[in-house]
């Protein structure tokens, strides 16, 4: 039986209006303009577990897109560049950026860390030369998806979540697997002719730049935490691995499959020929010995009966080199 149709706009996330397709801001149930990069990420962490309800059901493909309007939106509302020009496509009036929050701000104005934490923090990336968020990862003084979504906005980029989120898998492909590694870059998705490229760190201007001759479009990065991009890398590049060693097999099989049918007309013409040549030695032989056996038996001074002796030859050299021919060939 098929499957009724459904408006997933209106039945999943309520949203009442006729107007297909819905703006990010209503898609994410947030006030036109909203600026505050944690409500957007909260709102979207939410409609997409209730979203992933519907992915094992009927609807599971309806819900696999709309999970991909809902990533394209978040990742849109929290960069800060891309935002400011949705929002002006929206009518939005010219307004100043304003002065971003620095990473040690936010983090304490979350109270993710205590002035206290944030002096030892402090020393300890001095004392052994790192950025003060990755000093803040390795004392474990907050979660490192916590330190990275507050970096993220320092840097009025994107976060994502590599679990949550779905990577279009035809990209992958494209990255060899050893650059990837090597540069701790992943592709997510082609949104409004730009790459997004998940990393731990903003991507630098070399490796933007071979990706952007690889993809023919702009890049921008999301950022994620190490241990995510590193399980993405080794998950999809696997996956693309086992990929390809299984499309190698079947082209080696389709190559066997045709140099054998190939073959076959060779072979076959082959064993028609030996059979052939076996088939007149073995009529030879017959005529010859069916000759002797009756000059033996009969003799040859009768000229009348030496011509029967020679039909009686031929007839049976004929019967065995027909009878040896056909079984060869058909044996071969």
């Amino acid at each position: 039986m098929a499957k009724k149709p459904i408006d997933v706009y209106r039945e999943w996330l309520g949203i009442e209006e006729p107007e297909r397709p819905v703006n990010y801001y209503r898609l994410l149930g947030l006030k036109l303009f909203e600026d505050d990069v944690g409500k957007i990420r909260s709102q979207y962490r939410k409609l997409n577990a209730h979203v992933r309800k519907y992915a094992s059901g009927d609807y599971a493909f309806e819900s696999q897109e709309l999970l991909n309007e809902l990533a394209k939106a978040m990742l849109c509302l929290t960069d800060a560049q891309r935002k400011r020009e949705y929002d002006a496509v929206l009518g939005r009036k010219e307004v100043g950026e304003g002065r971003r929050r620095t990473l040690e701000e936010i983090l304490l104005a979350e109270k993710v860390l205590t002035p206290e934490d944030l002096e030892r923090a402090r020393r300890f990336a001095k004392a052994v030369g790192l950025e003060v968020r990755d000093a803040v990862v390795q004392q474990k003084l907050a979660p490192p998806d916590v330190v990275i979504q507050a970096y993220a906005e320092s840097e009025g980029l994107p976060y994502i979540d590599l679990e949550e989120t779905a990577v279009d898998e035809s990209l992958v492909p494209q990255v060899p697997a050893a650059f990837a590694r090597q540069n701790s870059v992943i592709p997510v998705m082609i949104d409004d002719n730009q790459l997004l490229v998940a990393s731990p760190f903003p991507i630098n201007p070399d490796v933007e730049e071979q990706l952007r001759l690889r993809f023919g479009v702009p890049v921008r990065t999301l950022l994620t935490t190490p241990a995510s991009i590193n399980a993405a890398v080794a998950r999809y590049y696997s996956q693309a691995g086992q990929a390809a060693a299984v499309k190698a097999s079947v082209q080696a099989q389709r190559a066997a499959k045709a140099a054998s049918a190939s073959q076959q007309p060779q072979d076959s013409a082959a064993s028609t020929r030996q059979a052939l040549q076996f088939g007149i030695l073995a009529f030879n032989m017959a005529v010859i010995f069916t000759m002797l056996v009756q000059v033996v038996l009969w003799g040859v001074h009768d000229r009348g009966r030496v011509g029967g002796m020679i039909v009686v030859s031929v007839i049976v050299g004929t019967a065995v080199g027909v009878g040896t021919f056909y079984y060869l060939y058909r044996k071969s």
